[in-house]
């Protein structure tokens, strides 16, 4: 007999692949392909915690990712502990101001953490305090790098 209860009986898996990687994250089914994303990407990028998604059947209760249909709001950064891990006293201090800034975060394991960073926080504050911090490595994951400084960049080349 089936343990699932009533709040997880429309949880579904959907796939995302970006070249050979390829992650599943949980999502919340919508119904008409449409789902909202239940946890933090720690590999896929462009979206977020709560997105609403398109995504194509392959099996029961598993889904392809096709598009994003609208953006939660939410954006994401991934940091990845560097010589100790979210377990140790520096990581576990990093953690609770990373919650203090109104952060919230998952853990693929000890060292590879996903933030989520509500619409409501400022952006740069959390990034400015993670690049302060010569102990971790910081990876803009959505909006990514090359979207956030895309307009930075051609300006660039412009100009030259």
């Amino acid at each position: 007999m089936s343990k699932q209860n009533e709040q997880t009986e429309n949880f579904v898996k959907v796939k995302f692949i970006d070249g050979d990687d390829v992650e599943t994250l949980w999502a919340v089914a919508l119904g008409n392909n449409l789902f909202r994303l239940d946890n933090s990407p720690f590999y896929a990028y462009d979206v977020s915690w709560q997105d609403i998604i398109e995504a194509t059947e392959e099996a029961e209760d598993f889904y392809e990712f096709v598009r994003v249909v609208e953006k939660s709001g939410n954006r994401t950064v991934r940091i990845i502990f560097q010589n100790f891990s979210g377990n140790d006293e520096q990581g576990k201090q990093i953690l609770s101001d990373i919650k203090d800034l109104g952060c919230s975060y998952e853990g693929a394991n000890s060292k590879l953490i996903s933030i989520n960073i509500p619409s409501t926080v400022d952006f740069e504050a959390v990034v400015n305090y993670l690049s302060q911090r010569n102990d971790l490595n910081c990876e803009y994951a959505d909006p990514s790098y090359a979207k956030l400084f895309s307009e930075e960049a051609n300006g660039n080349k412009q100009s030259q």
